[in-house]
């Protein structure tokens, strides 16, 4: 269990947003503002805004790895959040560190932005099965979910797995959570209208990651990390002509 006097020390590895909306920084904010210790293995550059990606470079897998390996060295580390990764390489090392982990692992495997970017190649995709394997917990959205073969091949992979239903139409989302042998569950709200999206699955991702670190259990620690972005949402500052930020700062 973690001190109450300490706050949970949580590793982000993801690559970085220049617009500040998504990424390593929406990760640091939301680590941060649910009283986490935010630690940060940059995967790779990209050059974003509301509207889109223009550039994206990956680091070298040997850099990742450094920054993981100096973060746990001396600081500690109590969750690790994975995000954009850049390279099948870069997944390779993240997956070889981890694995001599005992922490819990939140995967968010990314693909495409917001916007609309792809962000994933395929070798990286397939390089995805060994983190998925090890996390407690992956969070893919609607075309993800299908880009990973979809609920019977999630199955087949025996992983947990929370199937985010913000990118389906309709009024309602809903999120289910498929465990190994357990029952399904599922959390439904109404929809919040904004086109400030960016970064909800970020957000999400990183929450249920201090969440865990904190020594929270996976249901709890979901519906905790729910309410944070659906806060942010509701705050959002209107910045951006596209899918702009959402107001992490205003949530308390």
């Amino acid at each position: 269990m973690i001190s109450p006097a300490k706050p949970p020390r949580v590793l982000s590895i993801a690559g970085s947003d220049s617009s500040g909306g998504a990424g390593i920084q929406a990760d640091i904010k939301t680590i941060t503002m649910l009283g986490g210790f935010a630690m940060t293995a940059i995967t790779a550059i990209t050059a974003q805004n509301s509207l889109g990606v223009t550039g994206v470079e990956a680091l070298s897998p040997e850099m990742v790895g450094a920054q993981i390996d100096a973060c746990v060295s001396d600081i500690g580390v109590d969750a690790v959040k994975i995000g954009m990764l850049g390279s099948a390489a870069i997944a390779h090392v993240v997956a070889d560190r981890l694995e001599a982990l005992d922490v819990p692992v939140v995967f968010d495997p990314v693909m495409i932005s917001t916007s609309g970017s792809v962000l994933a190649d395929a070798a990286t995709v397939a390089a995805f099965e060994r983190l998925m394997k090890l996390a407690a917990l992956t969070t893919p959205n609607v075309p993800e979910l299908a880009a990973l073969g979809g609920a019977d091949a999630m199955a087949a992979r025996g992983v947990s797995y929370l199937a985010k239903g913000g990118d389906a139409p309709g009024d309602i989302v809903h999120d289910r959570l498929i465990r190994p042998g357990q029952e399904t569950l599922a959390w439904s709200a109404p929809r919040i209208e904004t086109p400030h999206t960016h970064g909800t699955g970020c957000t999400l991702s990183s929450a249920i990651a201090t969440e865990l670190g904190r020594g929270i259990s996976l249901v709890p620690a979901i519906e905790n990390s729910r309410a944070f972005v659906r806060a942010a949402l509701q705050a959002t500052p209107g910045f951006g002509a596209g899918h702009g930020p959402m107001g992490h700062q205003a949530v308390r």
